[in-house]
């Protein structure tokens, strides 16, 4: 076979792998999330379908599945099935510039842990974060619900100031590295031998608000605020289109930016050499996996922000604090640098 093909087909193959780990754990964060929050709140969670409740995923699965869903009258049909793309597919597509380990030969060829090695991997992720919001704007439009439309335009206005917090706050790590690929973020602190977020904490603080804006996460969930919109933007949504959106949002979203979080800030896959060549992996997702749970930690232990709060603390407190930081970690790289 030729190089082309070979290289095609472990693309698929890597595409594959990460589709089925991505969307199972995804629906399997939904049961954490409910333990979790049962203990937080002195109950048990889920415990009656299959042991500790491990089988209410699939129960709600197939709930969903076999639920009638009613497209609401007025609707602009085409929107609101795009809608559940939108929300969905740019979810996905943050995990391609994700590296979840050091490249490794088997049978002679090289393969990266990674779908989309490039030097612009940063650029990506901001395309994509700038995309979801599509979804959700879409599904407030197409639904013919005021509830939705008002929903739509809370994240509207929570994405537009937080990307651009989003933006500078990654900056000084780039400065840092020397480039966008999220590989060669990753190999740069293993070469300094130290974690960026040692040299940056404040960009790490802006970019976790960030992040639970980012996925909709309290206290920056005012697109749904259950008590004012009954959920918000996907109220008119039913069956398995009303399961997707959340999933995309809350679950896919926050575990990839907290992935993206540990490549920025936390060397990636770095760490002490105990389980051998599962090392890497192994620190990667517990890493990613422990800031997904201190996000879930603070879904269920903060109270809910106000939307003109939300909006006055990104222009008025954090992007200065990022230009800043920016700024300040612009002039020590270039004067340790020796000015180059």
């Amino acid at each position: 076979m030729s190089e082309f093909v070979i290289s095609l087909v472990i693309t698929l193959i890597k595409i594959g792998v990460l589709l089925g780990v991505a969307l199972g754990v995804g629906a399997y964060l939904t049961w954490f999330e409910r333990k979790l929050a049962g203990h937080i709140q002195a109950r048990l969670g889920p415990t009656v379908v299959g042991p500790f409740g491990l089988l209410q995923p699939l129960a709600d699965g197939l709930k969903l599945m076999t639920k009638e869903s009613i497209i609401p009258k007025g609707a602009d049909v085409p929107v609101y099935y795009l809608a559940i793309m939108m929300a969905v597919a740019p979810a996905i597509l943050l995990f391609s510039v994700i590296p979840f380990g050091p490249e490794f030969t088997v049978f002679g060829y090289t393969i990266k842990p990674v779908i989309s090695d490039v030097n612009i991997a940063l650029l990506v992720v901001f395309a994509m974060g700038s995309l979801a919001v599509y979804g959700t704007i879409f599904s407030g439009w197409a639904s013919n619900s005021k509830y939705a439309f008002i929903g739509s335009l809370r994240k509207a206005a929570v994405i537009i100031a937080y990307e651009v917090v989003l933006g500078f706050s990654v900056l000084g790590v780039v400065l840092l590295a020397g480039t966008m690929s999220t590989v060669g973020i990753v190999e740069a602190q293993a070469e300094k031998g130290v974690w960026f977020i040692f040299y940056q904490p404040v960009a790490f603080i802006l970019f976790l608000f960030c992040m639970l804006a980012e996925s909709g996460r309290v206290p920056f969930d005012i697109q749904e605020a259950e008590a004012e919109l009954v959920t918000g933007y996907n109220v008119e949504y039913g069956g398995m289109r009303f399961g997707a959106l959340p999933l995309a949002e809350w679950y896919l979203n926050t575990m990839a930016l907290s992935a993206i979080a540990v490549v920025l800030f936390f060397g990636g896959w770095s760490g002490p050499n105990i389980l051998g060549p599962l090392s890497p992996y192994f620190w990667f997702l517990a890493k990613t996996f422990g800031l997904v749970f201190f996000v879930l930690w603070l879904h269920w232990t903060l109270p809910r922000f106000q939307a003109k709060d939300i909006t006055e603390i990104a222009w008025k407190i954090m992007l200065p604090l990022a230009l800043v930081n920016v700024l300040a970690t612009a002039v020590v790289v270039y004067f340790l640098g020796g000015g180059s």
